[in-house]
């Protein structure tokens, strides 16, 4: 038990220096202000990063602390949102017989955050949540594209099928077309032989909050069908006032 609270003592002390520093650290660094030795501290590092206290800058080696306070914030908020919007995620796919969503922005990318399927539908979309997806590939990225306030100059152009947007003039020309219908299509974009739709969800003040819509196959979701499954979310959308 001694051996496990001085690690503990020394772990914390090790997390407290590096949030104290103000900007980020070089384990060589930490190793030399604080006297603990290479292994020791390489052992800590791991500890703190698998427990979610510190991160690594993106290709590099240098160390920053983690905010815990606003991660736990945003983890109640998500809690929240989920809560907020299960009946309308449920009516949505009682009433399309298909899975519904629900996505996120998170750092330019969507992050899909609830899924409900009560669909009657033989072959089950697979466990979305915690998944994240490209905001020029889906559906619900471009709803919270065309109705956020965004840097399209941002987004990674990634190419994931032939008919994968390449380009922002074309996101551009897309995203207006969203705003026109009030409903954003993803044909066979990310994933061949997949449809989706999705539309903006705000919250009773006029913020937007995410998106929600539906994914399936696109025989089944061919482009009649699938316009109007987008006219269907949108007015059931309509009749969900999120307190949120």
């Amino acid at each position: 038990m001694p051996s496990l609270i001085k690690s503990l003592s020394k772990g914390l002390k090790v997390y407290r220096f590096i949030a104290d520093y103000g900007k980020p650290i070089l384990a060589v660094t930490l190793c030399e202000k604080l006297q603990i030795d290479k292994s020791t501290m390489s052992r800590l590092l791991k500890t703190l990063k698998d427990e979610d206290f510190i991160s690594y800058l993106e290709n590099s080696n240098e160390i920053i602390a983690n905010d815990i306070l606003n991660k736990t914030n945003q983890s109640t908020k998500i809690e929240l949102l989920i809560k907020k919007t299960k009946v309308l995620l449920e009516e949505i796919s009682k009433t399309t017989n298909e899975c519904a969503y629900l996505g996120i922005f998170d750092d330019y990318k969507v992050s899909y955050i609830n899924q409900i399927d009560l669909s009657n539908q033989e072959l089950k979309t697979r466990n979305n949540i915690g998944v994240q997806t490209n905001l020029h590939t889906s559906a619900l990225g471009k709803s919270i594209l065309a109705f956020g306030n965004y840097d399209l100059e941002k987004i990674k152009f990634n190419q994931y099928t032939n008919n994968t947007i390449t380009n922002i003039n074309k996101l551009k020309k897309d995203i207006e077309q969203v705003r026109e219908k009030g409903y954003s299509i993803d044909n066979k974009e990310y994933q061949d032989g997949m449809c989706c739709v999705a539309v903006p969800l705000f919250n009773k003040e006029n913020i937007l909050i995410g998106a929600v819509g539906i994914s399936g196959n696109s025989i089944r979701l061919d482009s009649k069908k699938i316009h109007e499954i987008g006219e269907v979310i949108s007015n059931l959308v309509s009749k969900h006032i999120i307190s949120y």
